[in-house]
C-alpha cells in the first residue's frame, strides 16, 4: 500500500470511529431511563421505588402525597405501553383534536394496581385532584394521553401527561355543555393514588 493509500484508509477510519462513537453513545442514552413522569402509589404489587422524600420529592410533598413505595413510569414506559387514539372535542377552543396515549388501566395493570380498586385519586401539578371511580375509568375508557394531534402534550400546556376520555363517543356526557364534560380530567397528571375501601 502505498503512502497516499495509507493515509486515505487511515482517515477514514478515522472519521468512521469517531462517528460511531457518538452513535453507541445516543444508542445508550435511548436505553437509559428518563425522569420520572408519573408516579402510581397505593394498592400497588410492582413498584420500583422506594418511600417519598421529603427533600427531593418537594412537589409531592408540598401537596401531602405520602407512600412508602410506588412505581414510577418515564416517557419511554408510557409510550412502550399499547396505545389508543381518541378524537374529543375539547372544553378549550371547541375543535375536536386527537389525542393518544395507553389506556389508564394498562398503565394501573403495569404498576400492579389491585384489581379490587375502588378508584384513583388523580393529581395534577397545578394541584388539582379529583377521585376517578374505577368503573369510570375502565366505562370511559380513559387513557393517560401523551400526544395531542401527534406531537408530545408540552409542560406548560395539557402536559405532559393528561387523564382523559373521549366525552363525544357518549350520549350522557356528549349532550352536556363542552365545559362541563372534562372534570374528571386533570392535565398535568403526575401523581395517582390506587385507592381501596
Amino acid at each position: 500500500m502505498n503512502r497516499r493509500n495509507f493515509m486515505r484508509a487511515a482517515g477514514s477510519a478515522g472519521v468512521a470511529g469517531t462517528l460511531a462513537l457518538p452513535a453507541a453513545a445516543i444508542a445508550r442514552e435511548r436505553r437509559a431511563p428518563g425522569p420520572a413522569l408519573l408516579t402510581v402509589t397505593g394498592a400497588i404489587s410492582s413498584p420500583n421505588r422506594g418511600r417519598l422524600d421529603p427533600a427531593l420529592d418537594q412537589m409531592m410533598h408540598k401537596q401531602k402525597v405520602d407512600f412508602d413505595r410506588a412505581r414510577t413510569f418515564d416517557f419511554g414506559t408510557l409510550l412502550a405501553l399499547p396505545a389508543v387514539e381518541i378524537k374529543p372535542t375539547l372544553e378549550y377552543d371547541n375543535l375536536q383534536h386527537t389525542l393518544r396515549g395507553p389506556l389508564l388501566v394498562d398503565v394501573m395493570r403495569a404498576a400492579g394496581a389491585d384489581p379490587r380498586a375502588d378508584g384513583y385519586l388523580l393529581r395534577a401539578i397545578d394541584g388539582y385532584a379529583i377521585v376517578l371511580p374505577r368503573g369510570d375509568a375502565l366505562r370511559y375508557r380513559f387513557i393517560i394521553a401523551t400526544h395531542l394531534d401527534g406531537k408530545p402534550l408540552p409542560l406548560g400546556g395539557l402536559g405532559p401527561l393528561w387523564a382523559v376520555y373521549d366525552a363525544d363517543s357518549f350520549p350522557e356526557m356528549a349532550a352536556q355543555p363542552v365545559s362541563a364534560r372534562f372534570g374528571l380530567c386533570p392535565w398535568g397528571v403526575y401523581h395517582i393514588a390506587v385507592r381501596r375501601a
